[in-house]
């Protein structure tokens, strides 16, 4: 294999005592001499911070857009560094005052939103551990949670108080204090405390403490956040993230930056809708933080997303698959739209830039003439001043990242991670375009190797290596909380075992190509790979997202699908049906495009 982005640091391991064969440990070569070390002094993310808000106490942090006679949309307004700083050290000293003490866990509830970076925050400060409550999950999931991470105190968006309320009964011998980040009624008021709960509003909280307050000491081995995934079965399992962990991620995302593009400043801007709950945004806007970059969040409806970027117009944007699956098909309807002309120069130009980013030109190299003329259009899409693309959380379709690489006048990089490997541990190189439809190089944090898989025909000592990928680093997980059992079957003579099947690429990138334990065999002995099956249905316009599900007791598999509220809603209005989304959901003509 060449060597061109990787290096090898430990040989293969044959098959013996039951232990299948493991090919060659390597690093990135920008960890060739060693894996990256926290430097000394670094003990918690709190101090990124409180450095930023020393450095740089005026500059812009969190921003939403100000609704103008209670309509949608209005400008950004901004919290400042220092506002920010304040702030969570006033509330880490009022939850201290309602005895919450340093090592003791805190739920946060609701959808990104500065009072969610603030709480965050404010448990930093003071050694809390913050244990996200899934926006996406029921009140039963957030009820187990509750329990099993034994939180004491929760901070919670205003329109999740019912919900939160609804789980007292069964979870009011932890929880014993519920922060709203905005307003909550005397009748709320009362029903908790009924409970033996106080509630406080987002005003009255900070109240309870002080900015003179002494902050508790902290160490790089403390747990900072307790990451409750969904797994594939059974009750969700809580990731345990240490500081060293969280920190290591970031300054790996910062160092890769710096040797590979251009890190951020304060001159930079996030535009945050990935939901907070999960490690890939949260890892991100810690960086942001860490730089003194501004942050502005969406205002949570999916219809006035594009509006919002509009408004903000950030210079770092992080995607999912779907998102830039949009911006593709969206840019390709409007270049057809122009006319046959129009759809001549567009292809012309981008198999022109094509070829000289093929040859190895940089991104901005490559045909900045061709940018302005042609492309700019597409930068557009994303306010014009996007300068970094990231994607993650599932698999980018090659022809998508080509597309945007051309055409977004962007360095864009796809990544993979899981929350055990605190978000990424493996991206691509974003000017390095042979990287294109990979996952790139291990992070600078990890070293990772392929494990053979018998059952499944792959072989980590072949020709072309494939097999599990493990993992073994500094930004790894700490085990499951209260879950010994599950930690030791993942965790193995110190590497993780992440489930997922890939490939070495000649080149050093890593592709994945399979998942280990995600197939189905039918009753009549056929093997369906349902990842597969699932991304070839997901091509559909008609469709947001699916589930697929089958057993060995049936000949035939199922699904649960999630329709594309615009491709719905303009199905509605072309056929004069006017029910709102949910009905639209219900009624048996809308069902038949979905079956025929």
């Amino acid at each position: 294999m060449s060597m061109e982005f990787i290096v090898k640091v430990e040989e293969s391991r044959p098959a013996s005592d039951g232990k299948p064969s493991a090919g060659p440990v390597y690093r990135c070569i920008y960890a060739k001499d060693g894996l990256m070390d926290l430097p000394a002094g670094l003990e918690s993310p709190w101090q990124f911070l409180s450095d930023s808000a020393l450095k740089n106490p005026d500059g812009k942090m969190l921003g939403r857009r100000q609704a103008i006679d209670s309509k949608q949309g209005g400008p950004y307004v901004w919290l400042t560094y220092k506002e920010v700083y304040d702030s969570a050290t006033r509330i880490g000293s009022a939850m201290r005052r309602r005895g919450v003490n340093p090592g003791d866990r805190c739920g946060i509830y609701g959808s990104n939103s500065p009072e969610w970076i603030t709480a965050m925050e404010a448990c930093n400060s003071q050694a809390v551990t913050y244990v996200p409550l899934y926006d996406t999950l029921g009140p039963n999931a957030v009820e187990f949670i509750i329990n099993h991470a034994e939180v004491s105190i929760a901070f919670v968006q205003e329109n999740k108080l019912s919900s939160i309320l609804s789980c007292l009964p069964k979870c009011s011998s932890n929880l014993k204090t519920i922060v709203s980040f905005g307003n909550i009624s005397d009748m709320q008021k009362k029903e908790a405390d009924e409970l033996g709960v106080s509630c406080f509003s987002w005003e009255e909280f900070p109240q309870l403490g002080s900015l003179d307050c002494e902050l508790p000491p902290k160490q790089k081995t403390d747990v900072c956040t307790i990451m409750y995934t969904s797994g594939t079965t059974g009750e969700p399992k809580g990731v345990i993230l240490t500081n060293g962990a969280l920190m290591a991620e970031v300054l790996s995302v910062d160092q890769l930056l710096f040797l590979t593009d251009r890190v951020v400043s304060e001159e930079d801007s996030y535009f945050s809708f990935l939901p907070l709950a999960h490690v890939y945004d949260q890892v991100i806007e810690t960086y942001c933080i860490y730089k003194g970059a501004s942050i502005g969040f969406w205002q949570g409806d999916v219809r006035y997303l594009l509006e919002d970027v509009q408004e903000l117009k950030p210079s770092i944007f992080c995607g999912v698959p779907r998102v830039y699956d949009r911006i593709y098909t969206g840019t390709l309807a409007k270049v057809s739209a122009g006319g046959g002309l129009k759809k001549k120069l567009f292809d012309f130009a981008y198999n022109y830039k094509l070829g000289y980013l093929e040859k190895g030109i940089p991104q901005e190299k490559a045909a900045p003439l061709l940018d302005r003329l042609v492309f700019e259009k597409t930068k557009q899409a994303l306010g014009g001043r996007v300068r970094i693309l990231l994607s993650g959380a599932a698999p980018l379709p090659k022809h998508v990242e080509e597309f945007l690489r051309v055409t977004s006048c962007s360095t864009l990089s796809q990544g993979y991670g899981l929350t055990e490997s605190c978000g990424g541990c493996f991206t691509s190189i974003g000017n390095v375009y042979p990287m294109v439809g990979t996952v790139g190089v291990p992070m600078t944090t990890i070293e990772s190797r392929l494990e053979s898989v018998p059952e499944m025909g792959y072989d980590a000592l072949s020709s072309v290596p494939r097999g599990e990928i493990c993992l073994r680093g500094s930004t790894l997980f700490s085990g499951y909380h209260k879950r010994e059992d599950l930690t030791n079957e993942v965790l193995v003579d110190g590497w993780f075992h992440t489930g997922d099947i890939g490939e070495w690429q000649p080149n050093g990138a890593m592709k994945i190509i399979d998942r280990k334990k995600n197939i189905f065999k039918l009753s009549q002995g056929e093997y369906v790979a349902v990842e597969n099956l699932e991304n070839v249905y997901l091509r559909c316009p008609l469709i947001t997202s699916i589930w697929v599900y089958g057993n060995s007791f049936e000949s035939f598999l199922v699904a649960v699908v999630v329709p594309d509220r615009q491709a719905l809603e303009d199905w509605a209005a072309s056929h004069n049906e006017t029910d709102d989304f949910k009905s639209l959901c219900k009624n048996l003509k809308a069902r038949k495009i979905y079956t025929r």
